[in-house]
């Protein structure tokens, strides 16, 4: 760890997300950034920041309550390997991708309580109200596309696990962007510019946001627990351990000894003993991590920095154009070819024996940093329980349409 301008900074970073870093660190009572960072709308993927009473409707970002989940099952890997192709045929064709369920696993829990949860009435109208609770309840469920994606793991004791990444689909794309309007006394319903705003708790407008931030994190908490324990059932095995946890959304903690709000943006909690899991990319090895316990003065002290946060994945290297190069947006033929070729992802994905079912170039390992180089960066602060080597990996195809990437 290292200070940039006073600011508490794991890993090297460019120029651009450090300045982002700074504009964020200006506004906010403390600020930090993570290893895997890299610029985002208005603050870094990977920034952390914390407000007195003030809540950040573009630091928790459009994609509110993206997380990880993942369950460490009965079954070993002798009890799968033999099963693998099948598995991964079988995954793809139950869980969907995309934007509504469209793929045969349709039991998903639509009667769950959040949505009967009072926090709906801060939408503006019955009308609105409804549409939304309609689409939420359409999308339960769904992975997504982007780097969102569903995992079957094998780690260094032989367990199998499953992990899943997304998050709050186009209930929390309509909140972000509902909030981000009436910020600028906009309309509900209309896509201003993205900008910062920070909304006071104690404010209308803040409660409204800080109740249906809420009910997008009870969402996509929902959402992750029924896609991993629907993968377990197809594996034939049974659940023996769940980890999870939001990696863009906001928190009241006590900082020092005082109530702040705390917001992660691509940024996991990480108080001594609180578990995450980490994913590193489609063909690269995952992680189950704490924060570290029984630390000694000065690892507290950069726990403390870090306002006890860690990593949420490995970081990107390259954008998704950068990767994939110009694509025609209605023929999707490539116009321009990308830094990554389908023969350069693809020769990654066999060295690393990994069945990949979807997956597009631009989710291709190479775009990504090497997570044991960003978790060295994040030092001792953090503790690896497991590593976790990818056997089946299952995600959106390259030209499945969905607006709610992160």
């Amino acid at each position: 760890m290292r200070y940039e301008n006073g600011i508490p900074v794991f890993g090297d970073h460019d120029a651009q997300t450090l300045a982002q870093l700074r504009d964020v660190a200006s506004r906010a009572e403390k600020a930090a950034l993570m290893a895997d960072g890299h610029l985002g709308y208005i603050m870094p993927i990977g920034g952390v920041a914390a407000y007195r009473n003030k809540v950040s409707v573009a630091g928790v970002g459009f994609d509110i309550a993206c997380g990880n989940a993942a369950i460490r099952t009965d079954l070993k890997r002798a009890d799968v390997e033999p099963y693998l192709e099948k598995l991964a045929d079988e995954i793809a064709a139950s869980i969907s991708f995309g934007v509504g369920r469209s793929n045969k696993a349709d039991d998903a829990p639509t009667d769950h309580p959040l949505f009967a949860d009072p926090a709906w009435g801060a939408l503006p109208d019955k009308t609105t109200r409804e549409a939304l609770r309609q689409k939420a309840r359409a999308q339960l469920g769904t992975v997504g596309s982007g780097n969102h994606y569903v995992d079957v793991f094998g780690d260094e004791t032989g367990h199998i696990w499953v992990g899943v990444h997304f998050g709050s689909r186009g209930l929390g794309h309509t909140i972000a962007s509902g909030f981000m309007a009436l910020s600028q006394n906009r309309p509900w319903n209309t896509r201003g510019k993205e900008v910062e705003a920070l909304l006071e708790l104690d404010s209308e407008l803040g409660q409204g946001y800080w109740a249906l931030m809420n009910l997008a994190g009870q969402y996509a908490y929902a959402g992750r627990e029924w896609v991993a324990r629907k993968v377990v059932q197809i594996l034939g095995g049974k659940e023996q351990e769940l980890v999870h946890n939001h990696h863009n959304f906001a928190w009241k903690e006590t900082h020092g000894g005082e109530e702040v709000v705390i917001v992660r943006k691509g940024a996991t909690p990480a108080f001594p003993g609180q578990k995450s899991f980490v994913g590193g990319s489609m063909g690269d090895d995952a992680v189950i991590l704490q924060g570290a316990v029984d630390a000694g003065a000065d690892t507290k002290t950069m726990q403390e920095a870090a306002l006890f946060s860690t990593i949420h994945g490995a970081g990107r290297v390259m954008s998704r154009k950068q990767a994939m190069g110009k694509i025609h947006h209605k023929t999707r033929k490539i116009i321009k070819p990308g830094l990554v070729t389908p023969g350069a992802m693809r020769q990654w994905i066999e060295q690393k024996g990994v069945l990949l079912r979807g997956g597009g170039l631009d989710e291709s390992p190479h775009v990504y940093r090497r997570l044991p180089e960003v978790l060295a960066a994040q030092g001792p602060t953090i503790q690896v329980l497991h590593t976790l080597k990818p056997l089946i990996v299952v995600m959106a195809g390259a030209d499945e349409f969905d607006p709610y990437k992160d």
